[in-house]
């Protein structure tokens, strides 16, 4: 099943705030809604995020009652503002809406009600494609995978963070079908906890073994020799390779860089930001407090009750702490200024 789809003029994705403990798909029929679902995490993950923004912008065409193209143009890029708010970091979210957007302008001719018909197309080409996408970069990040490899994942980077598959979980999960023999330990990511609730949900499911780890047991694991890869995704990777991605990346990167440990990133072309020069330009997100704040142990709350916390929800790491950068037009190594621009411009 996909995390997120379009069925009887709906957008329904898999409620992730609820997973492992129940498996519930969720509902919205207005866009306004699917930008809120993204703010809750109800979807999360930046494909998956760059689809549900694309499924909620054809739900904000077929909202609007504008009988002109001209004037549903102006209603979706009102939609596409409240979308593009939901989340700052991920840059697919943005880049779906304006592929959408840009192609809706080249239609001039077309009637209103073609326009929202296309704008339908649109986002089902994109979700469509994300799944094709993600099992080329599995292809090509399989390969660095051995047989008997130990490999720290950081967040959740499955068939929950893109519509189908996943992006570096993908790599793992193809790896495994190929037949070698990994395990995988499962940083939990805090303050959420996407990797003790939803990857370790996903490689059970995938028959992959594993162990969750905290996150600060990391440094122990790689300077021991006890893990021979780490692998994550991204929310955008500036031009120069920087990568922004949850929050523990930089720490889990340095340590992989300092023991020896290759670190890659894996990732669609559509997540690559060549607009900005640097990861010092990427926009980064700070959630609710009470996300940290909320944590219990043994169904005891952690924090004082007049604690204050801070949640910032990505780091940026720097480009030479990353071994090398996996795409769907294969892996692309230093030096990332040059090459990360011929993958994802093919020049």
């Amino acid at each position: 099943m996909r995390t997120v789809f379009w069925e009887n003029n709906q957008v329904k994705m898999i409620d992730q705030r609820i997973l492992p403990g129940r498996f519930e798909i969720v509902s919205y029929s207005d866009h306004k809604s699917v930008a809120k679902a993204i703010t809750d995490m109800v979807v999360r993950g930046a494909p998956a995020i760059g689809a549900a923004a694309a499924f909620g912008l054809a739900l904000a065409g077929f909202e609007s009652r504008s009988s002109s193209n001209r004037e549903l143009l102006v209603d979706l890029q009102v939609a596409a503002t409240t979308l593009k708010a939901a989340r700052p970091t991920a840059v697919n979210l943005a880049w779906a809406l304006d592929r959408i957007l840009n192609n809706v302008k080249m239609k001039e001719g077309r009637s209103a009600d073609e326009l929202r018909q296309f704008v339908l197309d649109e986002a089902q080409r994109i979700a469509d494609e994300d799944v094709e996408v993600n099992k080329r970069m599995a292809e090509h990040g399989a390969a660095l995978i051995n047989d008997g490899d130990t490999i720290i994942h950081h967040c959740n980077t499955g068939a929950l963070a893109t519509v189908d598959w996943g992006t570096a979980l993908g790599v793992i999960r193809t790896a495994h079908e190929q037949g070698k023999n990994i395990h995988v330990l499962v940083d939990e990511t805090r303050p959420r906890l996407q990797g003790a609730r939803l990857t370790a949900w996903e490689l059970e499911q995938y028959g992959i073994p594993y162990e969750i780890i905290s996150d600060n047991m990391s440094g122990y694991f790689l300077k021991a020799g006890k893990a021979q890869k780490v692998f994550f995704g991204a929310d955008r990777v500036a031009a120069n390779g920087d990568v922004a991605n949850k929050i523990g990346t930089y720490m889990l990167s340095l340590a992989a860089h300092d023991n020896g440990v290759p670190a890659y990133s894996v990732v669609p072309t559509s997540t690559v930001d060549l607009s900005l020069a640097n990861g010092d330009l990427i926009p980064i997100e700070e959630r609710d407090p009470e996300e940290v704040l909320g944590l219990e142990f043994h169904g005891e709350r952690v924090a004082p009750i007049e604690a204050e916390a801070r949640n910032i929800a990505f780091d940026v790491t720097p480009n030479r702490l990353i071994t090398g950068i996996v795409t769907e037009n294969g892996v692309v190594y230093p030096p990332f200024e040059v090459n990360l621009r011929k993958a994802v411009l093919g020049k």
